[in-house]
C-alpha cells in the first residue's frame, strides 16, 4: 500500500517533528510512505478568503502531485478536510472534477487512516501520564474525527485521558479569524485554556498544528510553563519529550 503523506506547510515551517511522528506511525502500520518532496499548500488560506483562482491553481498542485497513491493522509484534520469536503466544490465544473472526486475519498486525517483503514495496535509508550483531548473543529466536524484519536490514545500504557469540559468547542483560532478578530478570539482562547487547567493533565493533546499553536501561546501568556500542547502523533509514536 503506497501511501502519499501531505506534511501540511505549519508542520513543515513550525514542527516537523509532527510530520516524521506521522511517517513512523504509517510505516509502522505498514505502509510504503511517500513524501512528495515539491509538495506546498492545499489551498485552504485561498478557498476560506475567497480567493478561489489561487486556491484551485494549489489543488491542482496537489492533485498531480498526489493521485498516483492509493491514500493521501495528513496529520492534520484541516489540511484533509480542506482536499476530501472542499476539492468537490472548488473543481467543480473543471476538466478534473472527476480526478479530484477519486482523490477526495482515498484522502484522510492521520488517526481515522490508522484506525478505519489500517486497524493499528500496539502504539509506543511516553511520558506522559495524565493528558486532556482538544477536537479540532475542522477534524470533528468535517471528516467525523472523534473517536478515533482516543481510540488510539486508549492503546498507550500508563496513560489516562481526562475529558475536559467543552472538549469539541473551538480554540479561537480558525485561521484568518484570530488575525481579524483578535479579541473574540482571545476570549475563545481564554474559555479553553480555563478547561484545559481544570483538568489538571500533564497535556492537552489534539491533531492539528494551528490550534496547538494558538493554545500553546495563550497558555504560555496566561503564566501556564507546564503543561504540555502536544500533536496526537508525536505522544503515539513516543516522541513526547522535546
Amino acid at each position: 500500500m503506497k501511501v502519499g503523506l501531505f506534511v501540511t506547510c505549519l508542520v513543515d515551517l513550525m514542527r516537523p517533528s509532527i510530520g516524521f511522528a506521522a511517517l513512523q506511525l504509517l510505516e509502522a502500520a505498514g505502509c510504503e510512505v511517500e513524501v512528495p518532496v515539491a509538495q506546498t499548500c492545499c489551498g485552504q488560506p485561498g478557498y476560506n478568503s475567497g480567493d478561489r483562482a489561487s486556491a484551485l491553481a494549489l489543488a491542482r498542485k496537489v492533485l498531480d502531485e498526489f493521485e498516483a497513491f492509493d491514500y493521501v493522509v495528513a496529520p492534520s484534520g484541516s489540511c484533509a478536510g480542506m482536499i476530501r469536503t472542499h476539492y468537490p466544490d472548488l473543481f467543480a465544473g473543471q476538466p478534473e472534477a472527476v480526478r479530484a472526486a477519486k482523490l477526495c475519498v482515498r484522502t484522510y486525517e492521520l488517526t481515522d487512516f490508522l484506525v478505519s483503514v489500517m486497524k493499528l495496535k500496539g502504539v509506543k509508550n511516553n511520558s506522559i501520564k495524565t493528558c486532556t483531548y482538544h477536537d479540532s473543529c475542522a477534524g470533528l466536524r468535517e471528516l467525523g474525527v472523534k473517536t478515533q484519536p482516543r481510540e488510539l490514545l486508549a492503546q498507550v500504557e500508563g496513560l489516562t485521558l481526562k475529558e475536559m469540559d467543552e472538549c469539541e468547542a473551538c480554540c479561537g483560532f480558525g485561521g484568518t479569524f484570530a488575525v481579524k478578530y483578535g479579541d473574540i478570539s482571545t476570549h475563545i482562547a481564554d474559555r479553553k485554556c480555563e478547561n484545559i487547567a481544570k483538568c489538571n493533565a500533564d497535556a492537552v493533546i489534539l491533531g492539528d498544528l494551528g490550534c496547538m499553536l494558538n493554545i500553546e501561546g495563550r497558555l504560555r501568556r496566561r503564566g501556564d510553563t507546564t503543561t504540555q500542547v502536544l500533536h496526537v502523533a508525536e505522544v503515539l509514536a513516543g516522541e513526547d519529550s522535546r
